[in-house]
């Protein structure tokens, strides 16, 4: 049988393990939002980046892609490897995918997603809302082993167009980081 793990973040652009197929398409009823702490990939315990992770938006949909993978063994080896990947996701959902904005039924069900939760009992890099430039900041300062938070910001932003995603979340904070750089005089070496 098999599995299929959606992707709404990093995993648009680098899966980092091997699949069948790759398809673009959604998930209803959530969003994604620059909430979730990064102290081991785009920030540092001292410091955390800002990435994304879903929060439940009823009547939304949140676009991404779903990769299908087969073989037992790769199977493992990519459970394996997105369990260390994810490690600061405290949550796995199991939800519908879809690939038809008109389609009543999905087409897929059961697809694997990582979410970081906001109870900070069980998710300690949970950072939650803030005003737009304050996030901006933080993603404009932060750098970790994975390279620069703004990097992360700019990847999501490209592969979202690339899919024909348009999420105003991502390309607003992403506007804003532009902005709040050329004002400052930072350029990327």
């Amino acid at each position: 049988m098999a599995m299929w793990v959606f992707g709404y973040g990093s995993l648009i652009w680098k899966a980092g393990f091997n699949y069948d197929d790759r398809v673009v398409g959604f998930i209803k009823e959530y969003r994604r939002v620059f909430y979730q702490g990064s102290t081991d990939h785009r920030g540092t315990p001292e410091f955390p980046g800002r990435t994304v992770t879903l929060e439940p938006a009823g009547g939304e949909v949140c676009w991404g892609v779903a990769y299908k993978i087969s073989k037992k063994e790769d199977q493992e080896v990519a459970l394996t490897y997105l369990e260390v990947r994810e490690k600061q996701y405290n949550e796995k959902a199991y939800l519908d995918f879809f690939t038809d904005p008109a389609a009543t039924t999905p087409a897929v069900s059961g697809v694997m997603v990582y979410i970081g939760s906001p109870d900070k009992r069980h998710n300690q890099n949970y950072l939650g809302p803030a005003p737009l430039e304050e996030i901006a900041k933080q993603i404009i300062d932060a750098e970790g082993p994975s390279g620069p938070n703004r990097d992360y910001l700019f990847h999501l932003e490209s592969a979202l167009l690339q899919i024909g995603c348009i999420d105003k979340h991502v390309i607003d904070l992403a506007n804003e980081v532009r902005r709040i750089r050329t004002e400052t005089g930072l350029t990327d070496s």
